[in-house]
């Protein structure tokens, strides 16, 4: 039953990621792939103030923001706030310029990566691990999720098939998100039309510290309204460095404004 949530999961994400796209004339971005090595994080890019914030000289490389707790990253020590600097010698530019360096090693070969931490570059060393099934990526490097190899059909007269969900994460807020558009009904009861159901809040995010909490939905930002993980993103990063931001969210079925302020 697990591996038809998943892919119920994956299916569903990937859906929502190309009808965005769309909408938004992006251009593609969803990358799918089967099998090859991989590392086990998420990150994103990093803005100049960003760079400043964390002592770095110059605005490249990928700040972690997710480490798989099985993948081989985490068995290799790197823990999220670290930014990679070098792959194997090479400069990372990018969220896309590493997942690129990575998919070009092969699986089981060990690699060394430059990171920086407190304010000083150290190198950790890792094995590549090997993905196995469907892969669905954005080159941005905000989700990842893998599409497992279906099981066999059980030999019963009806299957009951499990709701999916669609739970993507808001690295620069610290959450991962349901979004509700696709679920009327449960949005009505939730007190809204529309909106970002709080799955969960990273631990020492910005949204932490603002007070967020699972089980709330978020609405707005400042006064764009949002209907997923990935319009929170947006919305945050379009505000071209500002600190300070409105949120609107929904908590017991009533409207209240929040203050939250970004590192």
């Amino acid at each position: 039953m697990r591996s038809y949530i998943q892919i119920g999961i994956a299916l569903a994400t990937a859906a929502a990621l190309m009808a965005q796209q769309k909408s938004r004339d992006m251009g593609p971005e969803v990358v799918v792939q089967r099998d090859g090595s991989y590392l086990g994080i998420g990150g994103q890019g990093l803005d100049s103030d960003r760079a400043k914030a964390l002592k770095l000289k110059d605005d490249r490389g990928v700040e972690i923001t997710q480490v798989d707790p099985d993948g081989p990253a985490s068995k290799a020590g790197f823990k999220s706030g670290d930014v990679v600097l070098e792959f194997n010698g090479t400069a990372v530019e990018g969220t896309e310029h590493l997942q690129r360096l990575v998919r070009e090693v092969p699986a089981g070969h060990t690699v060394k990566i430059t990171v920086w931490r407190n304010g000083a570059a150290q190198t950790l060393t890792a094995v590549l691990g090997q993905r196995k099934g469907m892969w669905i990526e954005t080159p941005g490097g905000e989700f990842s999720v893998m599409v497992p190899p279906p099981p066999a059909m059980p030999a019963t007269p009806a299957m009951s098939m499990p709701r999916m969900i669609t739970i993507m994460p808001s690295g620069m807020l610290g959450i991962e998100g349901e979004p509700l558009n696709q679920e009327p009904q449960f949005a009505e009861f939730m007190g809204v039309k529309d909106g970002v159901l709080v799955k969960s809040v990273n631990r020492n995010s910005a949204a932490e510290r603002a007070g967020i909490k699972a089980g709330d939905v978020i609405v707005k930002v400042d006064e764009a309204h949002v209907s997923s993980a990935m319009d929170i993103t947006a919305a945050l990063r379009a505000s071209h460095g500002k600190k300070n931001f409105n949120l609107t969210l929904v908590r017991n079925k009533r409207e209240m404004p929040l203050s939250v302020t970004l590192e």
